[in-house]
Formats: structure tokens, C-alpha cells, sequence
């Protein structure tokens, strides 16, 4: 691939077929990776991919139980990115395949796909304690990789506002939802005029 501009593009053996399901959650596959401290991969695709022909079809790499590499085979993104097109509401259909370790060596020092170890549990999962199991699992050497990529995942979620306002407004109505059943609808619309009088211009805290 020396002075290719291409993406690279993972090649891995197939591998023995462990489990094949639709899950709810990658979590789910994720734990039982860790769990049997699985060298091999995953394969993970959305179940609205299949019925949208969308572009979220992924592949995660596992080494005993760690997550490697990230790879979409649609976009042929890789690492983060991959992880990002992946991070979509489920079901998806899950197959985890067990590989010998020599067989994902080369793959594995593609840097351009690799991901910091706790990342799918974070971004695939929401699942702080996962993550943190996966942490104490990790080669220390992998460990700085990790922090400095939920850095950089925290800023890039700062920066999305649309998705920052979904937030919000999503927070609202479980608000008003609860004043609604608690009667406390009244209340709510008076609390929130004599909040808003005089400060127009202060900006908004989360």
C-alpha cells in the first residue's frame, strides 16, 4: 500500500462462527467478546441498514476481548468514523467469529482503523460500566490511546448542536410529561415566563 492514497481496506480470515442473532443492544456482544476474552471479530449491521439500504455495516476486531479496529465495509471508513456510522438505533444482526491471532496481526497495525479500547462500549453501547471493564482489560500501552479519544469524542459532541438541541428538546417534553401526570402543568408554564423575563440574552447552561 506504500504510497497508495487510498483508504486501506481490512482483510481478515473468516474465522469459526461462535453465535449469530439480532440484538438490541451491541453491548450485548461487546461483553461476551470481553467475557471469553475473544480474539476474532464481529460483524454488526443496523437492522434499518437493511430495510433503509443504508450505509452502516461494520466490523470489529477483537483481541482477547479488546476492541482493535473498527471498520465500515459500506464506506470503507475506519476507526472513529466507523464507530460513529455505526451508532445508530438498533436491532442489529450480529455475528461473532473466533480467528487465531497471527491471522489479524497485519490488520491490526493498520493505525488508520484501529480505536482506542473502551470507544465501542462508549459510543456502540452508552455503557460507562463496560467501558471501564474493557479499560482494566486493555494493554497499558493502549490506555493513553483511550483517554485522548474520549477527549476529542466529549469536544465533537460539544460542537453538534443540532444534536445538543435534540437533547434539550427531547428533555423538555419528559419534563412536561411528568408535570402533566404530576398536575403540575400550571406551574410549569408560570415558572418557566418568569424565567425567561429579563434574560433574553444569557445564554443557555447544560
Amino acid at each position: 500500500m506504500s504510497g497508495s492514497t487510498d483508504p486501506p481496506v481490512l482483510e481478515i480470515p473468516r474465522g469459526d462462527l461462535l453465535r449469530s442473532r439480532v440484538v438490541s443492544d451491541v453491548g450485548t456482544t461487546l461483553s461476551t467478546a470481553l467475557d471469553r476474552e475473544l480474539t476474532g471479530y464481529a460483524t454488526v449491521v443496523p437492522q434499518e441498514t437493511l430495510l433503509l439500504a443504508g450505509d452502516a455495516r461494520g466490523v470489529l476486531t477483537f483481541e482477547a476481548g479488546v476492541p482493535v479496529l473498527a471498520y465500515n465495509t459500506v464506506t470503507d471508513s475506519g476507526g472513529p468514523d466507523a464507530l460513529a456510522e455505526l451508532a445508530v438505533p438498533g436491532p442489529y444482526r450480529v455475528e461473532l467469529y473466533a480467528v487465531a491471532p497471527e491471522s489479524l496481526r497485519a490488520a491490526h497495525d493498520e493505525e488508520a482503523l484501529r480505536v482506542p479500547p473502551a470507544a465501542a462500549a462508549t459510543e456502540l453501547a452508552d455503557d460507562p460500566g463496560l467501558a471501564e471493564r474493557t479499560r482494566e482489560a486493555a494493554p497499558a500501552d493502549r490506555l493513553s490511546d483511550d483517554d485522548g479519544e474520549e477527549t476529542d469524542a466529549v469536544a465533537a459532541f460539544l460542537a453538534d448542536d443540532d444534536r445538543i438541541e435534540a437533547i434539550r428538546e427531547q428533555a423538555r417534553r419528559e419534563a412536561e410529561e411528568r408535570a402533566s401526570e404530576w398536575g403540575l402543568d400550571d406551574a410549569l408554564a408560570d415558572g418557566g415566563d418568569d424565567e425567561r423575563s429579563g434574560d433574553a440574552d444569557r445564554p443557555e447552561r447544560f
